[in-house]
């Protein structure tokens, strides 16, 4: 992405909102609370992050929300509702990808479906193909658990980026945490922290005694901490 000198805007994301309207399915706002459509029906990008069940503050009071960052001419962050059609169509593709294509750019996409209902499809801007995906049973998903499982994945690819970990559609989200318990034993062997020092650290930071104890949120930051006092011990 060239960066641009001399004056200019502020240098923030751009949130694109999902809505069904006569000519368009997404829009973006101005400082002033004005819709700007967006006719084009596709954003080509890298995957950077997920935010899934998202409380928001909104004018109708708090709400759920999903937040899907993507890097492309610039980032933008694609904002839907936890609930909508959006949301768990784009939770269902991305649960298929593998890690390897979550690693590549890809297309987001918006398709209008009956009454106000917006899907989402996912495809391999090379090849041109979609990301298939079933509705079958859609009704007795843990979405929450889903979203959960998928904002896990597309973490440990953003956060560990020295060997590529094999994440495929069966995973599941212990698993999933089983393989970032394995990453952290292999800085900590690097490292040669003693178990004692783990606990202490563990202790310290999170009150907590064991790894097994971290929330998904906990041991990534526990992994980048391990990341970085092996950065600052590598002689220069």
């Amino acid at each position: 992405m060239e960066v641009k000198l001399g004056f200019g805007a502020v240098p923030k994301p751009q949130y694109v909102f999902v809505s069904k309207e006569a000519d368009h399915c997404w829009y973006m706002l101005t400082e002033d609370e004005r819709r700007i459509p967006i006719f084009e029906r596709a954003l080509t990008g890298v995957i950077t992050g997920i935010e899934v069940n998202k409380k928001v503050e909104t004018r109708f009071g708090p709400v759920e929300k999903n937040d899907l960052y993507i890097l492309a001419d610039k980032p933008y962050i694609i904002r839907s509702g936890s609930e909508s059609y959006f949301s768990k169509s784009l939770l269902l593709s991305l649960d298929v990808l593998t890690s390897e294509q979550l690693r590549n750019p890809l297309t987001i996409t918006v398709s209008p479906g009956d009454s106000n209902v917006v899907f989402c499809n996912i495809y391999d801007p090379v090849t041109y193909r979609s990301v298939g995906v079933s509705w079958d049973g859609h009704n007795e998903i843990d979405w929450q658990a889903l979203g959960q499982k998928v904002s896990l994945k597309i973490n440990i690819i953003q956060n560990l980026n020295q060997e590529p970990i094999q994440i495929s559609a069966n995973t599941t989200a212990s698993e999933i945490h089983a393989v970032l318990i394995a990453q952290s034993d292999t800085y900590l062997a690097q490292l040669n922290w003693t178990p004692e020092q783990g606990r202490e650290y563990l202790h310290q930071r999170y009150g907590k005694r064991s790894r097994l104890q971290l929330s998904d949120t906990e041991i990534l930051d526990f992994i980048d901490y391990l990341k970085l006092q092996l950065t600052q011990s590598c002689p220069t």
